[in-house]
């Protein structure tokens, strides 16, 4: 596992971040994030709620996002997750049920 992975941070239920978020490995968002987020591995709970410009290299969707994904490698959309806004990626997971109303860029792999 990368090094960077194993740290992690939270943004705890009934937390609410307004401004920039800037993390390296795992941030797990149960609270919600208004602004800007530049992260690795991003994972929105059922819970939680982005409203943010986002550059991460890889996004779980499992409660509310709003905003923009730029150049993620991959972003996934789980059956109780909602995403609107605008998403440019490599790779996107849409599990049954999950709701995608974005405009979305599929990026070539490199």
């Amino acid at each position: 596992m990368n090094k960077a992975l194993k740290q992690f941070s939270l943004i705890d239920k009934n937390l609410t971040i307004d401004g920039t978020v800037q993390c390296k490995g795992r941030l797990i968002i149960n609270g919600t994030l208004k602004g800007k987020l530049i992260g690795e591995h991003v994972i929105i709970t059922k819970d939680g709620a982005v409203f943010a410009d986002t550059t991460a290299t890889f996004i779980s969707i499992a409660g509310k996002f709003d905003g923009a994904i730029r150049e993620t490698k991959e972003v996934v959309i789980l059956s109780t997750g909602i995403c609107s806004g605008s998403v440019q990626c490599h790779s996107l997971v849409l599990d049954a049920g999950g709701i995608l109303n974005a405009n979305v860029e599929c990026l070539k792999k490199s």
